[in-house]
């Protein structure tokens, strides 16, 4: 079974529920975040978004990355 990255540095045994989309390391549900990215559909100009978004998992660090990034 794998283990949580993040747990494993501070000494702790957690199982992985889950894979990092960005980094690629296996989290726990404490550790993980849900982010939503928006889907759109259709060919310009004809393009709207949908409502529900698709779902991706990432670690705290890089969820704290693609925020930063994102407004900078």
């Amino acid at each position: 079974m794998m283990k949580c990255y993040d747990c494993m540095e501070t000494e702790k045994d957690s199982n992985a529920v889950c894979i990092c989309i960005t980094c690629g390391k296996g989290l726990c549900m404490h550790h993980t975040k849900e982010l939503e990215l928006p889907v759109t559909v259709g060919t310009p100009p004809d393009v709207k978004r949908l409502p529900k978004g698709l779902p991706r998992l990432v670690c705290n660090y890089c969820i704290s990355q693609i925020i930063e990034d994102g407004f900078d």
